[in-house]
């Protein structure tokens, strides 16, 4: 389980603020097992970082999302072990858009508490080139959902017609896998009561959410690590 040690340098206080959430219900998650211990730093304070705060905020929006907490401790422990900040900001985007969409009317100062930095005019021009904002001037229309993995990708080393090609790939893919999926699961519920259909939806999306997700990550550190593997030789092979 990922200990954020990187960037530590949040205590429960701050951490319960940055989340939005009391101190008590930090200890609580924590005596639960789903956020994993803080270091211990200097006069035995406890020190938490950006990975404690994004797994925080996946838990919060799995209750949101109405799952039990018996149901979120189940999510939580399929959880991969070495997940960083970035992955579990992905995941809480996936969770995120389980719910009907959400799109909400902000303020600049806002759309900036809620990316958690400042945003230049080049940032909300990319921002709203992938689909997260719109709007301008001083009221935006944001996704939160999607508004955290956005501000991530503004740090991603890659171009803008990189970061949309690489969105138009992920959707198509998810796409389909989706159709096939609802096929799939059609010929097993052809026969029961709808209501036992719609629970069985509902049940299963997050799962399925997750199991995409939890493969296409593994799939593409794999992927990574060939194509590194295959530089490194190549550049060992040169004279």
């Amino acid at each position: 389980m990922t200990t954020g040690t990187e960037d530590s340098a949040l205590t429960i206080d701050e951490l319960a603020a940055r989340a939005g959430v009391t101190v008590r219900t930090v200890r609580f998650y924590g005596t639960k097992g789903l956020l994993p211990p803080p270091v211990i730093g200097p006069r035995r304070v406890g020190h938490y970082g950006r990975a404690h705060l994004a797994r925080l905020e996946l838990i919060e929006e799995l209750q949101r999302q109405g799952m039990t907490l018996a149901a979120i401790e189940r999510y939580v422990d399929r959880l991969p072990p070495d997940l960083d900040a970035r992955d579990l900001a992905l995941h809480r985007a996936v969770v995120a858009s389980w719910a009907p969409e959400s799109v909400r009317s902000v303020t600049r100062t806002e759309l900036e508490r809620r990316a958690g930095r400042a945003l230049s005019g080049e940032d909300v021009e990319r921002l709203a080139a992938m689909g997260v904002v719109e709007g301008g001037g001083e009221e935006f229309r944001v996704d939160p959902g999607l508004l955290r993995l956005g501000v991530g990708l503004l740090d991603v080393p890659l171009s803008q017609e990189a970061i949309l090609a690489a969105r138009e790939v992920l959707v198509e893919h998810a796409r389909t896998a989706a159709r096939e999926l609802a096929l799939l699961f059609r010929g097993e519920v052809s026969e029961r009561d709808t209501r036992d259909v719609r629970s069985l939806s509902a049940s299963m999306q997050p799962l399925v959410a997750q199991a995409l997700l939890t493969t296409f990550q593994r799939s593409l550190r794999a992927e990574l690590r060939q194509w590194l593997g295959g530089a490194s030789q190549e550049d060992g092979s040169r004279p």
